[in-house]
């Protein structure tokens, strides 16, 4: 937050990642500190004290940054990153896309249940349709995205969204029309990068 109160713009801020050498807006990026016992440990809300160290938010680059030592030159000192890195920070990312699901559900711009959703959709007040990873793919292929397939997510289970939502279960959810849209959309996305490739 800026001292005004209003939250900081980080569309322009841009840093260089330390595995391609590439500058990127910050949104692209995963920021890393330097903690106790010279540990690197990852910091998805930028609000860490120290000095950043930015990788692409991509499990290869993280897998890379730790497998050649990279975190080491980034932060100009010895330091010990943990082989499975790349787990810890997809499973943060994975609280990230709960926690912005569960915000909108508080707010009254998220539901649950195939008819409220269906109803949502038909009706155009739904953004984002979220289906379970484990839920039936008979099921899931009777709703269609509002806007396209990138309004899709289906990287929760059924218990996941079901915390969300403070269910046991949930198969079927839609995040509406009016805030929350591209905060839920921006932190799927980053795990679905984040998902293991093979």
């Amino acid at each position: 937050m800026t001292r005004g109160g209003q939250p900081k713009d980080r569309s322009e801020t841009r840093r260089k990642c330390i595995v391609s050498g590439e500058v990127c807006v910050v949104d692209e990026l995963i920021r890393f500190v330097v903690g106790p016992e010279a540990r690197i440990y990852p910091d998805l809300g930028h609000k860490l004290p120290g000095r950043g160290i930015w990788v692409k938010a991509d499990r290869v680059s993280i897998e890379k940054a730790v497998q050649k030592g990279l975190f080491s030159r980034g932060a100009r000192m010895k330091v010990s990153a943990d082989p499975a890195l790349a787990d810890q920070v997809e499973a943060l990312q994975r609280q990230r896309l709960l926690q912005a699901v569960s915000m909108a559900r508080k707010t009254g711009r998220a539901l649950c249940g195939l008819e409220k959703v269906k109803a949502a959709l038909v009706s155009g007040e739904a953004d984002v349709l979220l289906q379970a990873s484990d839920g039936s793919e008979r099921g899931k292929s009777a709703l269609r995205p509002p806007n396209g397939e990138e309004s899709r997510i289906e990287a929760l289970s059924g218990d996941e969204l079901g915390l969300a939502f403070g269910r046991d279960n949930v198969i079927h959810a839609a995040i509406l029309s009016g805030g929350f849209t591209n905060r839920v959309l921006f932190e799927a996305g980053r795990l679905r990068a984040l998902g293991k490739t093979a």
